[in-house]
């Protein structure tokens, strides 16, 4: 299988994008430890909106290669292989998010090799990009766990503090697990299908990004009240709906700068007999 390479060329380079998103994500995950109350779970939504800014980036760079319909499997089998990581790091308490990185990127490092060697696909982004998205799928599952829970524990996603006690009103108990696969998925494969085109900008789409993982954030700072206490849910709905007023407010904005820019083109001439 050819593959004809288009890779969009400009704005910041991918490899700035991949190192401070993988610092920031980490950074911001192990600040939900700061105190032992969830009264900081919101630096899990905050990991979560990083993470998938830096995985938006990583899909516009493997469908620059002439595979935008990937687009949308591209964020499934992100969350696909990223949950098999974030389950099994979750039995490592405080080194979970350093475990789910390297199984991650191992799952993600297989997938990429089976797809060009095996499939036959031959892109040359191919190998890379499944092992960042694997990555990123197992980091953004974290944020919105301990977003939602205050903690990224096996044990905390498993047991309850608030509400019931039958052991069904938790992260996995609770299936909130789907949602949270469902919130990233969505979130990270929309701003590159939406933005694509001949009026492709980096930032707009970057900027999309954010909005759409505070957009998650505060579904995940909702369904947070059932398992930590009203306070540190409260705080973190709080921070995601600033963020995503802002983020919004920013996208409008270079939307319409970029929409302007193209007031003077003309319309594509019709092939005559066509």
């Amino acid at each position: 299988m050819s593959v004809k390479v288009e890779v969009i060329e400009g704005g910041i380079p991918h490899s700035k994008i991949l190192i401070a998103g993988f610092v920031g994500t980490l950074v911001c995950l192990y600040l939900t430890y700061l105190t032992h109350t969830g009264m900081f779970a919101f630096f899990g939504g905050l990991a979560a909106v990083i993470a998938l800014i830096w995985g938006s980036h990583t899909i516009k760079v493997l469908c620059s290669y002439g595979i935008g319909t990937g687009v949308p499997s591209a964020g499934m089998i992100a969350f696909g292989s990223g949950a098999i990581a974030f389950l099994f790091a979750t039995k490592f308490d405080m080194a979970a998010p350093i475990v789910a990185v390297v199984l991650a990127a191992v799952v993600g490092f297989i997938l990429g090799w089976v797809s060009n060697n095996v499939l036959n696909m031959r892109i040359p982004a191919m190998v890379q990009a499944l092992t960042e998205m694997a990555v990123v799928g197992a980091l953004t599952l974290m944020g919105f766990a301990a977003l939602m829970t205050g903690g990224f524990t096996f044990t905390g996603l498993t047991s309850v503090s608030v509400g019931t006690t039958m052991g069904t009103n938790t992260f996995l108990g609770g299936c909130l697990i789907a949602v949270a696969f469902l919130l990233g998925a969505i979130a990270i494969q929309h701003p590159f299908n939406a933005c694509l085109g001949p009026g492709w900008k980096q930032d707009r789409m970057l900027m999309l990004t954010a909005e759409c993982g505070f957009l998650s954030m505060i579904v995940a700072a909702i369904m947070s009240y059932a398992l930590v206490d009203h306070v540190s849910a409260t705080i973190s709905l709080i921070v995601a709906l600033v963020g995503w007023v802002y983020t919004y407010k920013e996208y409008i904005v270079l939307s319409r700068r970029d929409a302007a820019a193209w007031l003077d083109s003309k319309p594509i001439p019709e092939v005559e007999g066509h």
